[in-house]
């Protein structure tokens, strides 16, 4: 009588579908994850003047105040003007919505992934009466994910440092970064003859450079993604020659990726 092999492909496919469930989760980049959060300990309702990714008052004010300062999601500066969805899980007081949060600074207390402004961690309650019980309670438990950040109307925008000297330092931060995925590298090109030079991210998402280069300045943007990919991204806009610490530029580009 001829053996059956049925539940051997049983097992087979069991096995399959295990590890096929094992490696979704693994790479699963819209999932959850639960971890604790804070609020900003000032009356402030928004967050603060002087974040450690150099973002300074627009920091407070970046996402309508919805901010957070993070702890290893800081990530050594590449974290800074990251999107979060960040719900507490207190079925009592909390919505399953939650609030998008922007990273702008670093910072932990009592083990927690965020510290976020007052204002942002009120907007995971249901109601006024429990974002002050939530706002109460002072650390609560959390679950968040990465999100794509979006600022309608708005395209990525280049604040020089009010500490640069032209012509010999240049030193900027990039407003309203947009998409999923993380700013890694930044070159300055000459428009003429295409030199380009890599900066340096001084710390959080300030970049720099000593003997920039002349003349107008095209922008590179290196994009990276979780999975591992990269995309360079060039505005449609230069930094002008004359650029003057203090000033904003509109890059004229607003990004998805």
């Amino acid at each position: 009588m001829a053996p059956s092999f049925r539940p051997l492909l049983l097992l087979l496919a069991s096995l399959l579908i295990m590890q096929t469930m094992a490696a979704e989760a693994e790479t699963c980049t819209d999932c959850f994850i639960h971890s604790r959060a804070a609020h900003y300990p000032n009356s402030d309702e928004q967050g603060t003047d002087s974040g450690a990714c150099g973002f300074g008052s627009f920091g407070a004010t970046l996402n309508g105040g919805d901010v957070s300062a993070a702890s290893d999601l800081y990530r050594g500066g590449i974290g800074c003007g990251a999107c979060y969805q960040v719900r507490c899980t207190s079925s009592n007081y909390c919505t399953d919505k939650g609030v998008t949060i922007v990273i702008t600074d670093q910072g932990s207390s009592h083990d927690t992934d965020f510290i976020l402004s007052k204002q942002a961690f009120g907007r995971m309650a249901q109601n006024s009466d429990a974002a002050a019980s939530l706002l109460a309670l002072g650390v609560i438990d959390i679950e968040y994910r990465r999100v794509s950040c979006s600022y309608p109307n708005k395209n990525i925008t280049i604040k020089i440092d009010e500490n640069s000297n032209y012509p010999h330092y240049l030193a900027f931060v990039i407003w309203y970064q947009q998409g999923k995925r993380d700013i890694t590298a930044v070159q300055l090109c000459e428009t003429q003859n295409f030199v380009c030079k890599l900066l340096d991210r001084s710390y959080g998402a300030v970049w720099t450079t000593t003997s920039p280069p002349s003349g107008p300045l095209s922008l590179r943007m290196l994009f990276s993604g979780e999975d591992g990919d990269e995309t360079w991204v060039v505005p449609v806009n230069n930094i002008p020659h004359d650029w003057k610490a203090g000033e904003t530029y509109d890059t004229g580009v607003q990004v998805d990726v």
